[in-house]
């Protein structure tokens, strides 16, 4: 949600155009780093039919369900992007992170990976501090004690059910993903086009 304007360099107008914009560019990069992985450069044209069709039918399957947005690296940048208009991309990030924590199969790293996350998103006034009650919050650091894959899981279930509840719906009706599927539904029905999508307009 937007906050009093006069702390941030942007206002939340020019954000939702900055989003319109890299959607526009169809996602040419994702800004979320090495723990979400990176988006190749993809253009809808000819050369590339089949791959412009993969990419049609996972744009339009962000609308289907929350995990298909969440198991698409394109649909992770772009609603990454989203949800930095509304000021509340840590959520996801904290998400990220530990599906990547989930991973970690050394008992040391995974100790100090829970550490990290926890003073990251968990702890009180942490920099990126997600929204979660008290209750989770303490729970998560008594599960640091003995850290284990699933110590995380109950902040990511419920810092998920807030964004699938929330920050999903409005992404869906944000004019840049409304566009973008349109986009998407055109080169679904015309594969053998020969014209690259033009960027959307801010």
């Amino acid at each position: 949600m937007c906050r009093t304007l006069a702390a941030f360099p942007t206002t939340c107008l020019e954000r939702a155009k900055e989003f319109k914009t890299r959607l526009g560019i169809l996602l040419h990069k994702s800004e979320l780093g090495s723990d979400a992985g990176s988006v190749g450069k993809f253009e809808w044209g000819s050369k590339h039919s089949k791959e412009s069709r993969n990419f049609s039918e996972d744009v339009l399957g962000w609308k289907e369900s929350f995990d298909l947005l969440l198991s698409s690296k394109n649909g992770v940048a772009a609603f990454h992007t989203f949800l930095k208009t509304e000021f509340s991309e840590e959520n996801l990030e904290f998400w990220l992170a530990c599906e990547e924590f989930k991973k970690i199969r050394s008992a040391t790293k995974l100790a100090s990976q829970a550490h990290r996350i926890f003073e990251e998103f968990i702890r009180s006034e942490a920099p990126k501090e997600v929204n979660i009650d008290h209750e989770t919050r303490e729970l998560t650091r008594t599960n640091l004690q003995a850290a284990m894959a699933t110590c995380f899981d109950v902040a990511q279930g419920k810092t998920r059910a807030l964004m699938e509840k929330d920050s999903y719906p409005r992404f869906l009706k944000s004019p840049a993903y409304r566009d973008l599927a349109a986009q998407a539904s055109a080169a679904s029905a015309s594969p053998s086009t020969s014209r690259p999508a033009e960027p959307l307009h801010t």
